[in-house]
């Protein structure tokens, strides 16, 4: 049983897992939070898909590429670069 490592269990009751993602700081979130957004939309353009080696439809999710890139936002901190660039706003006019 302890191979089991990856998958964290949720304190909530719906039976609903955790992955941990060791990033180097929010730069790193970013880029991989674009680069899953940018693969989707690539996904998403037929004639790109087209080009690519994929069997069917079926190989690549691109739903779960952007549900996992929504999860990735860190909205709370986004919240704080709003209220410190209306701070430094602010210092610009006095």
């Amino acid at each position: 049983m302890n191979k089991f490592t990856t998958l964290k269990l949720e304190d909530n009751n719906d039976n609903s897992f955790s992955v941990p993602l060791k990033v180097s700081g929010y730069n790193e979130l970013n880029l991989i939070v674009s680069d899953l957004l940018k693969a989707s939309i690539v996904l998403m353009n037929k004639e790109a898909r087209s080009l690519a080696n994929f069997e069917s439809d079926t190989d690549i999710n691109v739903v779960t590429l952007l549900e996992i890139a929504l999860q990735l936002l860190p909205d709370q901190e986004m919240e704080l670069l709003d209220d410190l660039h209306k701070i430094c706003l602010e210092s610009d006019t006095k």
